[in-house]
């Protein structure tokens, strides 16, 4: 059944204007208009009368959750990772969870590529030091480069292939490994090859990580990885914090195993993780002279973020013209 045209939504984090021009006429939008997520006791307040919620990463949708805000029909989710939301309550409780699969893509892999220049050719310490003093060129920060070099894909899927279609053009030789192969045409069209995880692991001046996280890929990048890479190796994650564990990795770069480590996902944020971290591992943040570490920035490109709130709110708009959702993760739930 469709809403009434006033049905109160709640938008959890701060949009651009164009989100709140579009919803505002048709709905009673109560929306955070500041950079930092509300705390959860006022989310819930918010969202006790609310019929729909446009939610964020750092939001945590479960059972608990959806039996405070128990008007809720739909959760339009203005992300591509879910994890942190419970579809299997949401669908109990008739509640539709909607997801932007794609728009995220292109801008995540654009910052894979500069992370990995970043850390491998040492430009913050570079940058800071010609902010310091810099007194003509001097023989120092000599790094690695993409020319001549091999490079693993951990994950081949849409952001995957994104950061090899980008890396086709710097003259490197591209592996990649995923337990689902993809199709030869496609192979070749990336000028890929596939090879067991140890095997690319063992083989490859930089590893790129591009895999989901789920039970089965936490901490995929553990000592014992670690261990198998080749040394000197670089390691960037712009994909998830917890496929690698932090405090391992802060190891092998003190003991010269890793030559440096590029990321903008963090095991603290896996806000569905009951025993993650409360912050970045101390040895990663400490470490200015291997390290390159964002915020979290992957699609922070201003026309990506405008589309992927404005597809998470067209999702509300079509849900109030009974129209067919996009990107609904569980369409069996019943409202």
């Amino acid at each position: 059944m469709a809403p009434s045209a006033r049905a109160r939504i709640v938008i959890t984090n701060r949009v651009h204007q164009a989100v709140l021009d579009l919803l505002e006429p048709r709905f009673d939008v109560v929306a955070n208009r500041d950079p930092e997520p509300w705390p959860r006791a006022r989310l819930l307040e918010h969202g006790a009368e609310a019929r729909a919620l446009i939610a964020f990463m750092p939001d945590r949708v479960d059972d608990a959750f959806l039996a405070a805000c128990p008007r809720l029909a739909l959760i339009a989710a203005a992300l591509k990772g879910y994890d942190n939301f419970d579809v299997a309550a949401c669908t109990r409780r008739g509640v539709r969870l909607t997801i932007v699969p794609d728009l995220l893509t292109v801008p995540t892999a654009e910052l894979a590529v500069g992370l990995t220049i970043a850390v491998a050719r040492h430009l913050l310490a570079a940058d800071a030091q010609a902010r310091t003093g810099f007194s003509g060129w001097r023989p120092t920060f000599y790094g690695g480069g993409l020319d001549g070099s091999t490079v693993g894909i951990v994950g081949m899927g849409a952001l995957g292939q994104a950061i090899a279609a980008r890396l086709a053009g710097f003259g490197c030789s591209l592996r990649y490994a995923d337990p689902r192969r993809l199709a030869s045409d496609d192979e070749a069209r990336l000028g890929l090859a596939v090879l067991p995880l140890d095997v690319l692991l063992a083989t490859s001046d930089f590893v790129l990580l591009a895999a989901p996280y789920h039970p089965g890929s936490h901490h995929l990048i553990d000592r014992a990885a670690l261990a198998r890479l080749k040394p000197g190796a670089y390691l960037v994650n712009p994909a998830r914090g917890s496929l690698v564990d932090e405090v391992a990795v802060a190891d092998a770069l003190a003991v010269g195993r890793l030559a440096g480590y590029a990321a903008d996902t963090f095991e603290m944020e896996e806000w569905a993780r009951p025993d993650r971290p409360s912050a970045i591992a101390p040895g990663l943040v400490a470490d200015r002279a291997r390290t390159v570490l964002t915020p979290h920035l992957g699609s922070a490109v201003a026309e990506a973020r405008l589309a992927i709130e404005l597809a998470a709110a067209d999702n509300l708009v079509r849900w109030q013209d009974g129209a067919p959702l996009v990107g609904c993760v569980n369409p069996e739930a019943i409202p």
